[in-house]
């Protein structure tokens, strides 16, 4: 197992030179009093800005029993570089107004990659000293194919007994040396942006363990039943890729060099359904919100956030905008946000306990207003074929089964479809990544009238289902904005909103 080599105190951050950072950027707890508690599969840099900063935040509180083992789980780069700097690495948060802080996080305590050598892994998940297993592997390490798992010759591999290289491989393999010797309970934790991830997550590892043979296969599929849980989880924080300005600006702050360093906003949220068998970090002290309604979090994360986002990325890139800040910068896409987020996202909401929606609809365009960030507009912008039904045609379909016309949510539907023609207003080539592009630019360019071609691309059913290309208001509010959108550009059509 990698995560224990010597730290480098000729100005690398590690253990041996942790002394030479400003004492105010140094974790509040010695590294290696820490046992580990966590295993987390998928070590990028969302996970060291988001879940392991939640686990630092409670041992800085002086609970010590929550190390993590962290695992990638194909490419070594990750892990290598944090083992040779004894697992430590910086925060470094951007605010909006003022300048950066950093701070080093060390609750990694030890690190392994799945393609170099899983066992590491699975010692660690049989481990009783451990009690919950945290992942980001995106939605493609989940191997889903309609909910379920896909079984695949890497899944057979991983079932025939060879050291398991698939997420759910690991994680079932682990199991099964919890079941044997009687390890005890154990929550995994989705945490990637999956909607209801824990039932997710719970459906692929049954569906592995199904598949199981041999003198364990009953005792663990038992143990599955009685002694695992599978919470779910909504996570927000923005991550943006860590550039060279970025770790020269750690490298300012803390007076060493780190390889590892991730950048980050203030903001971030992690709201967990409350469903542990057995010890946990108390993350809620850290900020983290425990709930039995994570669902009703990720339907306003989705409609508020992501809709938002998805609105001022498609404006703003039409407009010539490279980055969201910038767009958002513009009075007339402000103005847009503002205006989908009040007429016709808010009214198909009930706020979670605790949260006020009002607020949160501010707090998001301040972090959106964050010009450190970068986040670029194409990049929001990308598969938006698989990211609008979520963020807002369930909110139009909400609005329309009110009778009310949700024009500002037409209005993004109609940014997206010109948007996909690859011109902005000034005739620049807009970068446009969507897996159904072919399909749909096809359409927007065949030689019909105006009406009949948004129609026919509401008639798309893998994005749209049935029923909205026979809604004729909402065909003629995608129309009048698509058609002013394309005739006009981005700024006299936002004069009418």
């Amino acid at each position: 197992m990698t995560g224990n080599l010597p730290g480098d105190a000729g100005g690398r951050l590690g253990l041996a030179g942790l002394g030479a950072v400003p004492e105010p950027a140094r974790p509040g707890y010695d590294p290696r009093d820490l046992q580990v508690g966590l295993v987390h599969l998928g070590a990028g840099a969302f996970f060291r800005a988001h879940q392991a900063w939640y686990t630092h935040q409670v041992t800085s509180g002086g609970d010590h029993t929550w190390g993590v083992l962290a695992s990638s789980q194909r490419s070594p780069a990750v892990t290598d570089r944090l083992a040779a700097q004894d697992g430590l690495y910086s925060l470094l948060v951007r605010p909006t107004h003022g300048p950066p802080s950093v701070g080093v996080v060390g609750v990694i305590r030890r690190t392994a990659c799945a393609a170099v050598d899983p066992q590491p892994i699975i010692d660690a998940l049989t481990s009783p000293d451990v009690h919950a297993v945290t992942l980001t592997v995106t939605e493609k390490g989940y191997r889903l194919d309609g909910g379920r798992l896909r079984l695949d010759g890497e899944i057979d591999a991983d079932l025939a007994g060879r050291p398991p290289e698939t997420v759910v491989g690991q994680l079932v393999r682990g199991l099964q040396g919890r079941a044997v010797h009687g390890a005890g309970p154990i929550a995994l934790i989705s945490c990637d942006n999956l909607s209801d991830n824990g039932v997710v997550l719970s459906r692929l590892v049954r569906d592995f363990a199904e598949r199981l043979s041999g003198p364990d296969a009953e005792v663990t599929r038992e143990y599955i039943e009685r002694q695992t849980t599978f919470p779910s989880t909504m996570v927000d924080r923005i991550v943006p890729a860590t550039a060279d300005a970025d770790r020269a600006e750690a490298h300012r702050l803390l007076t060493v060099r780190d390889d590892a360093a991730v950048v980050a906003e203030p903001f971030t949220q992690w709201v967990i359904s409350d469903e542990f068998l057995g010890p946990r970090p108390a993350w809620e002290k850290a900020g983290a919100t425990l709930t039995t309604d994570v669902a009703g979090y990720e339907r306003v994360k989705l409609r508020l956030l992501n809709a938002t986002h998805s609105l001022i990325a498609y404006l703003g890139a039409l407009a010539g905008y490279r980055t969201i800040a910038d767009a958002l910068a513009d009075p007339l896409i402000e103005r847009a946000a503002r205006t989908l987020i009040e007429q016709d996202t808010i009214p198909t909401l009930t706020a979670p306990d605790g949260l006020d929606l009002a607020a949160y609809s501010e707090d998001v365009l301040s972090r959106f207003a964050n010009p450190a960030l970068g986040h670029r507009t194409a990049q929001v912008g990308m598969d938006g074929s698989q990211k609008l039904p979520q963020r807002i045609l369930s909110a139009v379909r909400e609005r329309r089964s009110t009778g009310a016309v949700p024009r500002i949510g037409a209005l993004l539907v109609a940014a997206w479809m010109r948007f996909l023609l690859g011109r902005d207003d000034q005739g620049g080539t807009l970068e446009v990544s969507d897996p159904m592009a072919g399909r749909l630019v096809q359409l927007l360019d065949s030689a019909v009238p105006t009406r009949e071609t948004v129609r026919n691309v509401l008639a798309v059913r893998e994005v749209f289902c049935d029923d909205l290309a026979h809604d004729d208001q909402f065909v003629d509010a995608v129309t009048y904005w698509y058609t002013a959108l394309r005739d006009h550009g981005v700024a006299p059509t936002l004069q009418g909103v």
